[in-house]
Order: structure tokens, then sequence, then C-alpha cells
């Protein structure tokens, strides 16, 4: 598949009190045409951040120190922030936020809000014509166009989550940000949601996505890809199959070792948590930033930050497999 997106040693903070949080730290990532990215870690690990960077959504407290993204061969100097240009956001680039069912006017029927946001972008709409495309574009992924007519408070928690889907993918963006869509919804409703998700690659509505979530079988059965961050850092990345079947960091590990899933192979192991909490960003640990925490912790881990051991494609950033390598 034909490489679509390129992040390139994103760093960003948060102005808090007069000090600075460091959020995210040389962060680098790649996107394919047709590819769903999972993006999972522990709260606090600095995905949402990331996701609004992504969105090309940063505002005060966060700001973003350096870094660039190239999509569709645009480069996009990310530290503009709220000086980018409009056109950028929702055409190119989308997000479907977390929390997001609250994200809709309660006082606005459904073809109000898409009518909003179509007129942003395209000042000469006609309401006739953006409530028609809306409505061309639900029954076009199975839903009915009746919820047009509907105020947020008579959809159930699931339908709401499709419809700012729909809404957030009116302007056909290339990349579609989700930020924990599910995290909120039942098993059915989730299942629906990634449907509907799996639909709008499959129709070419979108072009790829990027995936953020606590829930790693969720991302087994959705993503290509899965990175894993901790403490504002990318601590692995690989295949779905990969991180999930044969982590090589010990946090991916503790992560997998901590989820209670219903395989009958799987759920006979021993579920155990992850001891500690993470770090306070106001003042990381040296060197890697899950040795407080790792059990393989060796002085070196303490010392110096370890680099990415493997490929842009396939790596781990921890010591322990420097010995592997040599």
């Amino acid at each position: 598949m034909d490489e679509l997106l390129r992040v390139q040693n994103v760093r960003a903070a948060y102005a808090v009190g007069g000090r600075e949080v460091q959020a995210v730290e040389e962060v680098s990532l790649t996107l394919r045409e047709g590819e769903v990215l999972g993006l999972a870690g522990e709260s606090g690990c600095g995905k949402s951040t990331l996701a609004t960077i992504l969105a090309l959504a940063t505002k005060p407290p966060l700001y973003v120190k350096s870094g660039q993204m190239v999509l569709e061969g645009k480069t996009i100097d990310l530290t503009l922030g709220a000086g980018l240009p409009r056109e950028l956001r929702g055409q190119l680039i989308s997000i479907l936020p977390q929390g997001a069912l609250n994200s809709l006017n309660p006082t606005a029927r459904v073809r109000e809000l898409a009518y909003d946001v179509l007129k942003a972008h395209r000042p000469t709409i006609q309401r006739s014509e953006a409530y028609e495309l809306t409505r061309q574009r639900l029954e076009q992924l199975g839903l009915p166009a009746r919820v047009l007519e509907n105020y947020p408070h008579q959809l159930s928690g699931g339908m709401k989550q499709r419809v700012v889907t729909v809404i957030s993918t009116l302007l056909n963006p290339k990349v579609l940000i989700a930020d924990e869509p599910t995290s909120a919804l039942d098993v059915s409703s989730q299942k629906a949601v990634v449907g509907l998700l799996k639909t709008l690659l499959e129709r070419r509505v979108i072009s790829s996505i990027v995936f953020i979530a606590h829930d790693l079988p969720l991302l087994r059965e959705i993503a290509d890809r899965i990175a894993i961050m901790y403490a504002g850092k990318i601590a692995e990345i690989g295949t779905n199959h990969e991180i999930i079947d044969a982590p090589k960091h010990p946090y991916t590990q503790a992560l997998i070792g901590s989820i209670l899933v219903p395989e009958p192979y799987v759920r006979q192991k021993r579920v155990e948590g992850i001891e500690g909490s993470p770090p306070d960003l106001r003042s990381p640990p040296s060197g890697c930033r899950f040795h407080p925490r790792c059990k393989y912790a060796m002085p070196k881990c303490s010392q110096t930050q370890p680099p990415e051991f493997g490929t842009p494609e396939r790596f781990a950033a921890c010591w322990l497999l420097e010995a592997v390598k040599s």
C-alpha cells in the first residue's frame, strides 16, 4: 500500500502554571492508504494529545514545539497550530472526538448539525443541498434517513456515535482520527460503530484511520498495525499479530497480560496488573520511562534512553533488545 501520511519528530507540551509539561516526545508515524493504525496505552500516556495534533486542532494550553506532517505530498508545519489553513481540517484530515456522545448540540436537529459542518467549508451550499447530501450518506452507510429529523436526545448512544461519525466524514477526509470512539458504548453498539468505520473505508469515503483505544482486543479486530504509547513516547510498533501475539517491549507484554479476554486458550492464563503508576510528565524518569515499573530493568535503563531497535515498521525501544540485535 502507498504511504498516505507521515508524521516526523513531533514534540508537544502543555503550558501549565508557568511550567511546561512535555506530553508528546519525538513521535514519528506512518499511515498507508486503506490502513487502520491502532494507538494504545494507559490513560495519560498522550494518545488523545497526539490525536489532537494529528487532527490539526491544537490550541492553548497545548502547543507543538517541533514536528511536521506530510499528507498526500503536502508538508504541514505542525508548530503553526491554529494558524494552519482551515481547509486542511475536515477535508484532508478529520477527528471523531473522545466523548463524541456529548458533542452534539442538544437544541439542533441532526440535519442542522450536518448543515453547519458543510456550510463552514462550503459557504455557498444551500440547506436543501446539505440535507440531501447527508441523507444520501446515511442511506449509503445503511443508516435510516429519518434520523435527520431527530434531536440528539431522541437517539440511542450507539446511534449518536454513528451520526457523529457520519458528520465527521461528510467532507470525505483522507484520514480520520478516531479517538476512543467506542469507549462509552455497549458491546453491540461497539460492533456497529466498528462496522460503520470499516464500511467508510470499503466505500472509499475515507482513505485511512488512526484508531485510538484502551481496548487491545478491539484493536485486534480492526487494526492492521498497532503502536503502543507510554509516557508520551512510542514504545513499540508492529503489525496486529506482532503486537498481540509476539510483543517485544515489557510494557506491551504487561498490557496484554493485564487484559481479561474470553478466548478459552487465553483466559486460562493468570491476569496480572501493571505494578506502579504512569510517571508524572512534569518530571519524567531518566532513561527509559518505563524502567521504574519494569521487572526486567537494568542499571542502564535508568541512565540512558533506549533507541528504537528494529525497523520503522517494526521496532521496540528497549535495552533488552540490544543483545538480540548484536
